[in-house]
């Protein structure tokens, strides 16, 4: 068996041909650790969730090498393959080449390309517009001629249901495909009729989205499993409770000049170190210097 049936790329096909898998976001290396511990089979990488967390808008303002380091730090903290954001590619085809080579580079699973203008908009907002479908097809055969792994996965994404229609949707997917896409991801889809239909129309590797307080009904991992989607995303589902958790800690810390009433909601030292493998680092650190 090469070494390559062991990429990242490799073993995330492995995970979704066996059965759909759910990716959540991870909005931080640690947090990719926490779901390897609890038993997710791979993880996602949100550019809505590292433009939040960075403290801007998801509108493509974050750069490259941002998106980049920030990938890379994940895919090292983690054994489970890496799907990561990519939004528009960072510019056109010959762009796309680079995007590529850098994220497999940074040790991930592959990425999704989306067929956005600049300046890109969250999919679940209006506003947005698309190129053309032949532009998008040709970012799609720059990133398949790019790789170096041919498991390197490249997602499509069509935005076309938020903008122009579901037929749209449907026939620029057909469209990816043939440039050389590994998968498909519809946005915003607006209900699980549409779900089911777009799997009927486009039988391939299909990628969901189950974003909160979007467009579309929040549908379990199971019914669109059965519907035809391998890969179901939770891109902020964990950084939206994080962050309210940190909302009525700071508020409740104000208010009281203390943590104690929080106490019972925090991760312990001890917990932390442990998921951290702190003692492992000890330990190695007493080896190299001879006691």
């Amino acid at each position: 068996m090469s070494s390559q049936s062991f990429s990242p790329g490799a073993r995330l096909r492995s995970a979704w041909t066996a059965g759909p898998i759910a990716l959540p976001g991870v909005f931080s290396p640690l947090v990719a650790k926490l779901a390897e511990r609890i038993g997710f089979q791979a993880v996602y990488l949100s550019g809505g969730a590292l433009s939040a967390g960075n403290g801007v808008p998801d509108i493509g303002l974050l750069t490259l090498t941002e998106f980049v380091a920030a990938a890379q730090l994940t895919a090292q903290a983690t054994t489970l393959p890496l799907l990561c954001d990519a939004d528009t590619g960072f510019g056109e085809s010959l762009n796309v080449e680079r995007t590529v080579r850098m994220f497999e580079a940074a040790g991930v699973a592959g990425i999704h390309l989306e067929d956005q203008e600049m300046p890109k908009r969250c999919g679940h907002l209006s506003g947005k517009s698309l190129v053309s479908p032949e532009e998008m097809a040709a970012k799609i055969r720059a990133a398949v001629a790019a790789r170096r792994d041919p498991d390197f996965v490249i997602v499509a994404r069509t935005d076309a249901r938020g903008v122009t229609n579901f037929d749209d949707a449907v026939s620029r997917a057909r469209l990816y495909l043939a440039a050389g896409a590994d998968a498909i991801f519809p946005e915003a889809l607006t209900g699980a009729d549409e779900f089911a239909q777009f799997a009927k129309a486009v039988p391939c590797p299909l990628l969901a989205n189950m974003t909160e307080f979007g467009k579309g009904p929040l549908l379990d991992v199971k019914t669109l499993g059965e519907m035809g989607y391998r890969m179901i995303l939770f891109p902020l589902t964990a950084f939206r409770v994080a962050m309210r958790a940190a909302e009525e800690t700071l508020r409740d810390l104000l208010q009281n000049g203390t943590q104690t009433e929080s106490l019972s909601k925090m991760q312990t030292r001890a917990e932390l170190y442990e998921l951290l493998g702190y003692t492992g680092y000890e330990a190695r650190d007493r080896a190299y210097f001879g006691g």
